[in-house]
């Protein structure tokens, strides 16, 4: 006997329960989402990741159209971007100067548009492949990864990082990195769910996962190895200068005798790192003041690191370039050393405009034609040379990006990472920039060094542990020790591609299981 589309769904769902209505669901989803953040740092409840993403996945159990699931999806998605990424108002408000009402219109844009990967989760899982746990953790991952690369990506708020100091579970950021800890958090959220549904097979999965994670904390294997070199005595300089006054022509010089004050008692360390952009002027324009610093560099036996914008004159072509193309740009001087790092990924209407070239079609846009834009810099850039070591180098957000920074980390020592977090004022947005530092040093077993204008200054061991820290919104300097070390990790060697792999071949599984058991279902 066939049954009918409506026979065969009551038969899979013969006690159907009452559903709750759209809005109170929408409502759920969005508070599910808006919670999330709290699991991050600074605030650190990292079990309200497990409650919140079981939430999500509560509701999107019952059978329903594809038209609803995505809104449950889109309203928990937009839910935790308007909350998690809400530090964003302080720098389009506070210091882009944009109105009140209009910066949180913007806000609200941008979670619905981020919100929409959320959205899409939500319709295949509920529409497309079978409805389980495995299923559900794996088109999370997906939905992660794709945000590290598509539209060039906003690699923001990952399950992964809520168990960044969670070391039974972090310890897979070597193996696989933060998409693992996202898979197996997510997988045990969801089989905490089915556990209350009395369905414990999936629970025996996630157990299994946490015993192998829990066993490597214990174990503690030691990917990388010490280099047999003494460690490097470094200072991070932290000149607290206000993003309102930072980029005006006129404190430029005030700048530059802040960090130049600051640094005069640290000339005999090894390495001086100072942060993003603190010479807030291209190089050929602060070519003096450069010198002298060099000098003083060499004449102490130091290194100096520093953040500065780079134009690169050579490459100007008058006939056919409106301006040389400029980099933001890492560059290490004085004694024993060389090398030029230029950031790859840039900020979205931060540092370059997308689709600038659309504008020059554009004759009644006012300044159009004078918008200038940073230059990306190549994928293939070989390390800084710092006292006879390797240093990987990643300025500001690009560190959220855990494949830039493992290609980056390939080859070196230790790493650093320089920002300016000024733009982010008291917000969350700072402490959560470094909680993903944390995560990158767990994944690619290097120290980490990372110097800031306001904050957060400080150095990270190859745990991903915090070792120094320097208060925000101070002017001071971190004195700490740095231990080079060599030997790639399995993430390093293998990137994302394994848990990839896994992730797809569960989808596949998934959807080809739930189209075999329908077949069987109507064919009855």
């Amino acid at each position: 006997m066939r049954l009918s589309t409506v026979d065969l769904q009551k038969r899979l769902n013969p006690t159907k329960p009452k559903r709750l209505s759209l809005g109170l669901t929408i409502l759920i989803a969005w508070l599910a989402g808006a919670i999330f953040i709290y699991a991050l740092a600074p605030y650190g409840i990292w079990p309200l990741a497990l409650v919140s993403t079981a939430i999500l996945y509560a509701l999107l159990l019952p059978e329903m159209t594809g038209k609803r699931a995505f809104i449950i999806g889109q309203a928990y998605g937009t839910g935790l971007w308007c909350v998690g990424a809400f530090w964003l108002y302080t720098s389009i408000h506070v210091y882009g100067g944009t109105p009140v009402w209009l910066a949180l219109i913007m806000i609200a844009l941008m979670g619905l548009g981020m919100g929409l990967f959320h959205g899409f989760l939500g319709v295949i899982f509920n529409r497309v492949v079978g409805k389980q746990p495995l299923s559900f953790a794996a088109l999370w991952i997906l939905q992660e990864w794709l945000k590290t690369w598509l539209f060039t990506g906003f690699p923001w708020l990952f399950v992964g990082y809520a168990f960044t100091e969670q070391y039974w579970l972090s310890s897979l950021a070597p193996v696989a990195g933060v998409f693992a800890i996202s898979f197996v958090a997510i997988l045990l959220a969801a089989s905490i769910v089915e556990l209350l549904r009395r369905r414990a097979g999936y629970a025996v999965v996630s157990v299994a996962l946490l015993v192998i994670s829990t066993a490597l904390w214990l174990i503690n294997p030691q990917w990388t190895k010490p280099k047999g070199t003494p460690d490097l005595s470094v200072s991070l300089i932290q000149g607290n200068i206000p993003q309102d006054l930072k980029w005006l022509t006129e404190y430029q010089v005030e700048t530059l005798k802040i960090y130049a004050a600051l640094t005069s008692t640290e000339w005999g360390r090894d390495l001086v790192l100072w942060p993003e952009s603190s010479i807030p002027m291209f190089q050929t324009e602060a070519f003096g003041f450069i010198n002298e610093m060099v000098k003083m560099a060499k004449a102490t036996d130091t290194t100096w690191v520093t953040g500065i914008p780079y134009k690169d004159e050579a490459a100007f072509d008058a006939k056919t370039d409106k301006y040389p193309p400029f980099y933001n740009s890492v560059i290490a001087l004085g004694a024993d050393a060389e090398g030029l790092y230029k950031k790859q990924r840039l900020v979205p209407f931060g540092e370059y405009i997308p689709f600038e070239g659309v504008l020059d079609i554009l004759p009644n846009l006012a300044g159009s034609q004078d918008i200038m834009s940073y230059s990306r810099g190549s994928d293939q850039q070989a390390p800084l040379r710092v006292r006879g070591h390797n240093l990987g180098a990643a300025v500001c957000y690009e560190v959220a990006y855990p494949d830039t920074t493992r290609k980056n980390a390939i080859g070196t020592d230790f790493l650093l990472t320089i920002s300016n977090d000024a733009w982010f004022g008291t917000s969350a947005g700072p402490l959560q920039h470094l909680q993903m530092v944390q995560m990158r040093a767990l994944e690619n077993g290097r120290w980490f060094m990372r110097a800031t204008n306001t904050g957060v200054t400080a150095i990270i061991d190859h745990k991903g542990r915090i070792v120094e820290r320097a208060p925000q919104f101070e002017r001071t300097v971190l004195r700490a020790e740095v231990q080079a070390r060599v030997g790639n990790t399995p993430f390093m060697r293998l990137g994302h591609y394994p848990i990839l792999f896994i992730m797809t071949l569960l989808l596949l599984l998934s959807y080809f299981g739930k189209r075999a058991t329908n077949r069987a279902h109507l064919g009855k």
